[in-house]
């Protein structure tokens, strides 16, 4: 077993771990070390051919691959140390990271400090329980994306997309360009999953139907998909009888939700919030685990990727002080909680050593107009922002100074 020491260590290779390891470097982390599981860096980024990347960041309308290769640039011409096609097997409590590679063998790596940014995955038929058996053409559509701008395939003639994410409204356009035909976008709420720009520009900018209320209730065909039925549903999410009908297709795409890749987070013992299904983070992006950081799409699933690169960067600061010595073990926290229409808020909570000026993220339960959102500590309020319209696909954020004392409470109203 080869041996290691590091004071940091950043596992993930995409935006938000790109970003921490240049942000730890510039605060004079001695030793960085970025582990990839793939063959290169970037994430899922070099496969989004896209333009949108980079507005708040850079300024500029770029592709994903374009906004990657900028932090790649980086990374690759300063003094970090970086292991592709390494696997990270486990992380301990006490920071201690076990990975594999083929030239390396088993790695042994004691880091001053972790930061987790392992993205996120999409959900399978397999999460939401489509009747009928496994046949060849059921796949994500960030599979299809791979599939189409990376290999250089066509996966199907003619195409189903269950779910309004924005991977699929964005598939929904590409394949459409390539000659594809998308016979529907089907949506089990009653309000699309993805950013309104991307409803517009991506299927009433080409004439792809959108169907709320309904889903795919059963997959035909043995060896190859032959079709779909899908049915209307009610307010319990319940299908509606006399509601289904047949759609011929050879190509189901999910674009039914994304999990955050957290079973390293568990190994190490982190708390996770049900509700983002992410580490229940403090407002230096550390876990309940002292020296344990995360950031990215493993910590929230965020909209934009600006904010993931911005997360990785509050997460390496923290980590540098850590590494520093700089933060006591036990710190007294005060609890982040929420009302009204906020369906949650990161960070969850404040820890009373490092309060000031906080940026923090929700998303909101219903799509809303003319809403508030507002930040009170006690009996002051701290912000307050007005919104002429929320939507649970787009997330809000709201920046204040917070105190040393009392709980944190944002409102959505």
């Amino acid at each position: 077993m080869n041996h290691a020491e590091y004071d940091i260590v950043v596992i993930g290779g995409g935006p938000a771990g790109l970003a921490a390891a240049l942000e730890a470097k510039r605060q004079g982390a001695n030793g960085v070390l970025l582990i990839e599981r793939d063959y290169a860096l970037g994430g899922i980024l070099p496969q989004c051919i896209h333009d949108g990347f980079g507005l708040h960041r850079f300024g500029q309308r770029l592709s994903g691959s374009q906004y990657a290769q900028r932090y790649i640039d980086e990374v690759l011409s300063a003094d970090i140390d970086v292991k592709l096609d390494t696997m990270v097997l486990e992380v301990t409590p006490e920071r201690r990271v076990y990975a594999c590679n083929e030239r390396d063998g088993i790695l042994e790596i004691q880091a001053g400090a972790v930061i987790l940014a392992m993205g996120c995955r999409e959900r399978t038929a397999a999460n939401i329980r489509i009747f009928g058996t496994r046949p060849q053409g059921v796949m994500t559509a960030g599979a299809a994306q791979r599939y189409i701008n990376i290999e250089g395939y066509l996966p199907g003639k003619k195409v189903v997309i269950l779910g309004s994410g924005d991977i699929g409204l964005i598939m929904a356009r590409r394949m459409t360009l390539e000659g594809m035909e998308v016979e529907g976008v089907y949506e089990v709420m009653p309000h699309a999953g993805g950013l309104t720009r991307n409803v517009v520009q991506c299927l009433e900018d080409f004439g792809i139907p959108l169907h709320l209320g309904t889903t795919v209730t059963r997959m035909h065909g043995k060896h190859t998909l032959q079709g779909v039925t899908v049915c209307r549903v009610d307010d319990g999410m319940n299908p509606m009888e006399g509601t289904q009908r047949y759609v011929e297709c050879d190509l189901l795409l999910l674009a039914v939700g994304l999990i955050p890749e957290n079973e390293l987070s568990m190994l190490a013992g982190v708390q996770l919030d049900p509700r983002t299904r992410g580490p229940v983070l403090d407002n230096l992006y550390m876990t309940s685990v002292p020296g344990i950081f995360a950031a990215g799409n493993v910590a929230v699933v965020f909209d934009l990727v600006d904010y993931v690169s911005q997360s990785g960067e509050q997460a390496a600061r923290g980590a540098v002080r850590y590494v520093r010595g700089e933060l006591p073990e036990h710190p007294a926290y005060h609890d982040v909680t929420v009302q009204g229409n906020a369906a949650f808020a990161v960070p969850q909570r404040i820890r009373a050593d490092t309060a000031g000026e906080t940026i923090f993220f929700l998303r909101v339960k219903t799509p809303q107009r003319t809403a508030r959102l507002t930040c009170h500590q006690g009996d002051a309020t701290l912000a307050s922002v007005s919104h002429a319209a929320v939507t649970p696909p787009e997330m809000i954020t709201c920046t204040a100074g917070v105190q040393g004392s009392g709980d944190v409470l944002l409102k959505v109203e």
